[in-house]
């Protein structure tokens, strides 16, 4: 993204192109882009728009799978870092599943109320 600031150098006008106006560039997921475009919007700020981008790791996550189930790609056909990401997040998704079964059928019956 390419922007134009004010004299106090707060962001002021925001161009995917660089043109007369807005030449200075600034990455797209820069604290200080996501503040001004969400700026006067509370409830659609950087919280949200993080929990938006969680939410979209999700989905790729699945379409990925869906991907590989049907034979359309290959694991082995993803870039190295690309296996790496999907299999740390293949482990983070198990040990959360493990940690919420927090109660086995024994433990149920040691709650007991005497």
């Amino acid at each position: 993204m390419y922007v134009r600031r004010d004299s106090d150098q707060r962001i002021q006008q925001v161009s995917r192109e660089p043109t007369s106006d807005c030449s200075e560039f600034v990455a797209a997921d820069s604290p200080e882009l996501l503040a001004f475009m969400t700026d006067g919007l509370p409830s659609q700020g950087i919280d949200h728009f993080q929990t938006s981008d969680l939410a979209f790791v999700r989905v790729v996550e699945d379409l990925i799978q869906v991907l590989m189930d049907k034979g359309v790609i290959s694991f082995v056909e993803l870039p190295e870092a690309a296996q790496d990401k999907v299999l740390e997040r293949q482990r983070l998704r198990h040990r959360v599943a493990q940690g919420l079964d927090l109660v086995s059928d024994e433990d149920e019956d040691d709650d007991e109320v005497i």
